[in-house]
């Protein structure tokens, strides 16, 4: 019977400091021991059975107690549970309250006015599926504030486990400042950083203080990032950095999906791989099959290339990429940048092609020389012996300062330093043409040394009286020196016509000759004298014998119409659009016959506003 006194006695003054409280808080005045006998009636004597041994607090078991404890209506030096009299209607269920699992002691403290329950040893608390285990806690019992100190660790249905040395968890807001050298790990990844912000209701976290991560392929680190457990992606800002057995990326702005592998990239990112390096502004990159896909000024960087665009895609273990939308590539040993729409790599093979409208751009004799034509493909040296070649197909036009030319095919020995122009090759110089089947151009030092004319060679100079110097032959050598033409020599079949003048301004006659072999010598890339070398057959005609069949050798066309100049070379490039090509035969001038050239497609029409209108190949 005295134990039941002594019972009804502790619940009375407990029930009477709690309204006491309550009261205190709300302003009141203070609740009498009278008045909370008459608020808040002991529990009767029914509700207690005398044959059992009447509970004992014991704060080292809590579970053993009847209800759990709530955190902001426990009492100071009780074991935490709930009075009658501190429930409301709104409030929210059992489960969603923060519950205490266990500890080995409770003291009841005051921190800055506000009430606190300090647990100590072994503290365990449960919200939903959460757990936390710390060393000490402070439960602030009027909100659902947790402080907890030492060893501490926070699990989150048994997938994403926090650990650090101290951490605020806020149970109504659902979340937790975890810091003191945090560690996160989910089944896919491990997240350390000083300090780490936990949504518990997004599952969301977010670190401003450096983080690293590091899962079984990669280690990441940045200064600022966020990772969504649900997504299991990460998204970083300021100092991003990958790091791998194969590649090194850094970036300002990425995401990076621990389930794919794949890296998301917004911002200038910069990729060190084994074989190649990439640059990128925006784009993807998976970490496991080593598939590039980039947008926005991206460009990869190998040994032999530098393949660049808009819109790029590089498959490193293949070694292949592929370039579109303002496509460049670069051939880093001979300094040769091509231009297009479309770009292909195969880095085995060292196999370049573009197309599109593509353009090439090389310095020769300290000048650029450009070169379009409706595909090029360009192959490195390899050590069979297989020499580096660069190949141009249909509709090919050259341009440079002092020279141009035009051909349907040309192919380019880089490692000889020598061009041929295939199928009905023309090149002018200043006031030079010369046309053949086919033209072997040696180079030297990037200059030209020497050029091969084969097969029914043809010469033209026009001089400054629109006369037209002519010269053919079977085959022709022709010399250079500082980039001009200064001799050629005819071998076979030669023909020449050559107009006499006085000044540069007075005809005195027209000299034509047959001779089997003859030189040619130029100055200021214009003929000016030609020396028979075997049985020349020649004749002077004055200029009032002069007849019009006189001054033309079989197979003569002046083809100034079909020059390229820079504009035409480097015309806009587009991916559909078809090269600016002549289609058409040019019409007649009154009173003269239309030709065209023995082969190929009909010299176009004049522009608007030439002075003259010159004759068409043969």
């Amino acid at each position: 019977m005295n134990i039941t006194k002594l019972v009804y006695s502790i619940l009375f003054t407990l029930l009477s400091l709690t309204v006491l409280a309550q009261e205190q808080q709300q302003q009141k005045p203070p609740v009498t021991v009278r008045q909370a006998t008459q608020q808040v009636k002991p529990p009767q004597p029914p509700k207690i059975v005398p044959q059992q041994q009447p509970p004992q607090p014991r704060m080292n078991q809590p579970q053993q107690a009847p209800s759990q404890p709530r955190m902001n209506q426990q009492p100071e030096s009780a074991r935490p549970g709930q009075t009658p009299a501190q429930q409301g209607p709104q409030q929210q269920g059992q489960q969603d309250r923060v519950q205490l699992e266990s500890a080995d002691d409770l003291i009841g403290t005051t921190i800055n006015g506000r009430r606190v329950n300090k647990l100590i040893g072994n503290v365990i608390f449960k919200q939903k599926e959460t757990f936390l285990y710390a060393d000490s806690v402070y439960q602030y019992r009027d909100s659902e504030i947790l402080e907890a100190f030492g060893n501490v660790r926070i699990n989150q249905a048994d997938t994403v486990t926090m650990t650090g040395t101290k951490a605020i968890y806020d149970g109504a807001k659902r979340t937790a400042r975890m810091s003191g050298g945090v560690t996160m790990q989910d089944p896919r990844m491990t997240l350390t950083t000083p300090t780490l912000d936990y949504n518990l209701e997004n599952r969301t976290a977010v670190y401003t203080e450096g983080g690293t991560i590091v899962d079984p392929e990669n280690r990441l680190q940045s200064q600022r990032g966020t990772y969504d457990t649900n997504t299991k992606v990460f998204t970083f800002q300021q100092n991003v950095k990958v790091f791998s057995a194969d590649y090194e990326i850094t970036a300002q702005n990425m995401r990076y999906n621990t389930e794919s592998k794949v890296v998301y990239f917004q911002g200038p990112t910069f990729i060190k791989g084994q074989n190649g390096d990439l640059y990128a502004e925006q784009g993807t990159y998976n970490t496991i099959t080593k598939v590039s896909r980039f947008g926005r000024n991206a460009y990869i960087v190998t040994p032999e290339y530098r393949l660049g665009g808009d819109d790029l895609y590089y498959d490193e273990a293949r070694g292949y990429g592929e370039a579109k939308v303002n496509m460049t590539m670069r051939s880093l040993k001979d300094d040769v940048t091509i231009r297009g729409q479309v770009g292909r790599y195969w880095r085995d093979q060292g196999v370049a092609k573009v197309w599109g409208s593509p353009v090439m751009e090389s310095i020769m004799d300290g000048d650029t020389l450009y070169m379009a034509a409706d595909s090029l493909i360009s192959r490195e040296a390899k050590a069979d012996g297989q020499p580096s070649m660069l190949f141009a197909f249909n509709n090919v036009k050259i341009f440079k300062s002092d020279l141009q030319g035009t051909c349907d095919s040309l192919s380019y020995n880089r490692t000889d330093s020598l061009m041929y122009m295939h199928r009905n090759p023309t090149l002018w110089s200043e006031q030079s043409q010369i046309v053949g089947d086919t033209i072997r151009i040696h180079m030297r030092n990037k200059t030209i040394d020497k050029m091969y004319i084969f097969s029914n060679s043809f010469i033209t100079s026009e001089d400054s009286l629109r006369n037209y110097n002519q010269v053919k032959g079977r085959n022709m050598v022709a010399h250079f020196q500082d980039g001009r033409m200064r001799r050629v020599n005819v071998n076979g079949n030669g023909e020449s016509i050559y107009f006499a003048l006085e000044g540069d301004s007075v005809l005195t006659g027209m000299n034509r000759a047959v001779c089997s072999d003859m030189v040619l010598n130029f100055a200021e890339n214009k003929l000016k004298s030609i020396s028979f070398l075997v049985n020349p057959d020649a004749k002077f005609i004055p200029p009032h014998e002069l007849q019009a069949s006189d001054r033309r050798l079989e197979g003569f066309a002046w083809l100034e119409e079909l020059r390229p100049d820079k504009k035409e070379v480097l015309a806009p490039r587009e991916p559909v659009k078809a090269p600016d090509v002549p289609t058409k035969a040019a019409a007649p001038a009154k009173g003269k016959a239309a030709g065209n050239k023995s082969g190929q497609t009909p010299a176009k029409k004049p522009a608007a506003g030439a002075a003259k209108q010159s004759p068409a190949r043969k």
